[in-house]
């Protein structure tokens, strides 16, 4: 069923580029989403994060120009951009900003590129939790790298696509998402170390499947409290006199704990425990020990759910319902929280009675229809043809 999707978009892409532009495209290229096993609001407190890119990705079909104007036709929104390289500003379309913003990155590391004219889509649901945006930038460098012709180097585009959606679109994010669309391995999760951008590839435990579970609710990441919670971790690392929170130890904290207002040891409780937890996910995975990884991810999402408050309703629900599952391991919100998605690692052998059994739970509780995404772990951007 995968490939057959695949095989659909890419064949949806070339048509309408070839309907756009009167020709066959260049090249394909592709970036995947990713989910995230655990290590949530970790990853801008330089801590550690375990995701796996997803097959779904974003799509664009292109062919390199001799000028530096850049025409980009979106098909999920029925809607076209245009701008010039040499003179970037910004614009109304928020999908058109993920794509100068990459552009104005890429140029202000000093690098030289060339136009190019696409057609773009892609089917990681928007909005999710899933890194749609990410997905979004590392196959828009993809495509000025194969326009362009500079050195693809996994890390570096990575930094440069969380310098687009930082200080171009305004969104305050880590490293995490850009990363690991950038650098995922194909049957593996990444163990990253957001501090040193170190990373070391993780099995998935042996006869389990990743299920992501949709609840279909949706936030404004830029408008909700994730800005602000950033700010509540910097401000609690600088009472402990360090650069982030990866850099206290759950003993130097229960220390010092009583020193805090009741918030910030709230936000600090999570973010160092979720480290602790991250690290001893990858060692259970290594050893093929699926049970406690999924004991971590249960444990994962009650901080996040108490202590980070960054769940909600719809994702306390589905969660509630994935355990309630025969086959079900461990199950937690994954994404900043708010809304969006929660992932469960599910016996393999339980998989389809899984996913009916928490669809209709799901309904049933909450009245809203849920979507299941049965993910495999692929790899990171690429050029396809």
């Amino acid at each position: 069923m995968a490939e057959a999707r695949v095989t659909g978009i890419a064949r949806r892409l070339s048509e309408a580029f070839e309907e756009r532009f009167g020709a066959l495209p260049a090249a394909l290229v592709r970036a995947p989403g990713r989910v995230n096993l655990i290590g949530e609001h970790t990853d801008y407190n330089d801590g550690f994060v375990l995701p796996m890119a997803i097959d779904r990705a974003v799509w664009i079909a292109l062919r390199p120009r001799s000028d530096r104007t850049v025409v980009v036709r979106a098909l999920d929104y029925q809607q076209q951009t245009t701008f010039q390289l040499a003179a970037l500003e910004r614009g109304r379309e928020v999908w058109a900003e993920y794509l100068k913003g990459v552009a104005w990155a890429l140029q202000q590391s000093g690098l030289e590129l060339r136009g190019w004219e696409g057609v773009l889509a892609g089917d990681v649901p928007r909005g999710a939790g899933l890194s749609s945006s990410a997905a979004l930038e590392l196959a828009t460098a993809r495509a000025f790298q194969v326009a362009s012709a500079f050195p693809w180097e996994p890390v570096r585009m990575a930094r440069l696509c969380q310098q687009a959606e930082n200080r171009w679109v305004g969104m305050a994010s880590g490293i995490m998402d850009q990363l690991i669309s950038a650098g995922g391995r194909q049957g593996y999760a990444l163990l990253i170390d957001c501090h040193s951008l170190a990373t070391t590839a993780v099995p998935l435990p042996t006869a389990t499947a990743v299920v992501v579970l949709d609840t279909g609710t949706r936030r404004g990441l830029v408008d909700s409290a994730y800005n602000e919670r950033r700010a509540q971790c910097e401000e609690v690392a600088r009472r402990f006199g360090v650069p982030a929170l990866r850099d206290v130890t759950l003993e130097e904290f229960e220390a010092q704990a009583a020193e805090l207002d009741e918030l910030g040891r709230k936000r600090a409780r999570h973010v160092i425990s979720e480290n602790a937890r991250t690290r001893e996910a990858a060692a259970a995975m290594k050893r093929g020990d699926a049970a406690r990884l999924g004991e971590l991810m249960n444990a994962s999402h009650e901080s996040l759910r108490k202590d980070f408050e960054v769940s909600s309703s719809a994702l306390d629900a589905m969660v509630a319902c994935a355990r309630a599952q025969a086959g079900c391991l461990g199950a937690r919100m994954t994404g900043a929280g708010f809304g969006g998605c929660a992932v469960a690692l599910v016996q393999e052998s339980a998989v389809a009675d899984f996913s009916a059994g928490v669809a209709a739970c799901y309904q049933r509780n909450s009245g809203r229809h849920p979507e299941v995404y049965v993910c495999r772990a692929t790899s990171g951007a690429a050029v396809i043809g």
